[in-house]
C-alpha cells in the first residue's frame, strides 16, 4: 500500500475522526477532548478500561495519567509496548460531577455507557478483531464479558466473548493505586499476572482455527 498504512488503520482512524465531533450523549458538554483510544489496530490483544480521567481528558490519550504509568510498567514486565496493543475504554468522554467548584471523575451512566458501546466501542473491536480483550475494571467486565461481573471472584479467568475469541478481566490501575502496603503489592502482581495470562492466550489462540466474530 502506497501510504504503508493498513485497511485496519485508515478505519480506525476514520472512526476516530467521526467521535471527534459525537455529541450522542451529555458527556461532550463537559469534555475537552474524545479520547478514541491509541495503539496497533492489528494487534490481536485489545485492553478496555472505563472511560478517561482528567489527564486524558486534557491529551486525548488513554491511561497517561498516573494509573497509565502504572499499567506501563506492568505491561512493561510482560515484555509488552504500547505500540504492540490497542487500548481504549468503554466511553470515550470523560464523566464529571461538580463538586467544591471543581470536576471530579464519576462512573459512566448506564445511558452513556450504552450509548458509546453501540457507537464507538462495538465498531472499534468490530474492525480490530482481537483474539483476547483483557477489561481493566468491573465496568469494562460487565460491558464485555456480562452483567454482574465479580473482579475479585472472576478476575483471571477466561470467557467466551462477542467481541473476541476470549475475554478476560483484571484489576483497574486506578483501583491498585488506592490500596497501601502487602494490598498494594497483591493488586499489582495481579494486574502482571492478568496481562501475563493475555498475552499466553494470544499465542494460543492463533493457534485455533480462525473464527468469525460479531
Amino acid at each position: 500500500m502506497a501510504d504503508g498504512s493498513s485497511d485496519k488503520e485508515r478505519e480506525i482512524a476514520a472512526l476516530a475522526e467521526k467521535a471527534s465531533v459525537c455529541v450522542a450523549c451529555d458527556l461532550c458538554e463537559s469534555r475537552t477532548n474524545v479520547v478514541f483510544g491509541e495503539g496497533n489496530p492489528n494487534s490481536p490483544l485489545v485492553l478496555v478500561g472505563e472511560g478517561p480521567g482528567e489527564t486524558e481528558d486534557r491529551t486525548g490519550r488513554p491511561f497517561v495519567g498516573r494509573a497509565g504509568q502504572l499499567l506501563d510498567e506492568c505491561l512493561r514486565e510482560c515484555g509488552i509496548l504500547r505500540r504492540h496493543i490497542f487500548i481504549t475504554n468503554v466511553v470515550r468522554c470523560r464523566p464529571t460531577l461538580e463538586e467544591g467548584g471543581r470536576l471530579k471523575n464519576r462512573p459512566p451512566r448506564t445511558d452513556e455507557a450504552s450509548t458509546c458501546l453501540s457507537l464507538w466501542l462495538e465498531p472499534t473491536l468490530s474492525v480490530i478483531q482481537p483474539l483476547v480483550i483483557l477489561c481493566l475494571g468491573s465496568p469494562a467486565a460487565n460491558a464485555i464479558i456480562k452483567k454482574g461481573f465479580r473482579m475479585m471472584q472472576e478476575r483471571g479467568q477466561f470467557f467466551d466473548s462477542k467481541y473476541a475469541h476470549y475475554a478476560i478481566a483484571g484489576l483497574h490501575p486506578a483501583y491498585i493505586l488506592r490500596q497501601q502496603g502487602e494490598a498494594y503489592d497483591a493488586a499489582r502482581a495481579s494486574l502482571i499476572a492478568d496481562i501475563e495470562a493475555a498475552r499466553k492466550k494470544v499465542i494460543e489462540a492463533k493457534k485455533e482455527p480462525p473464527r468469525t466474530l460479531f
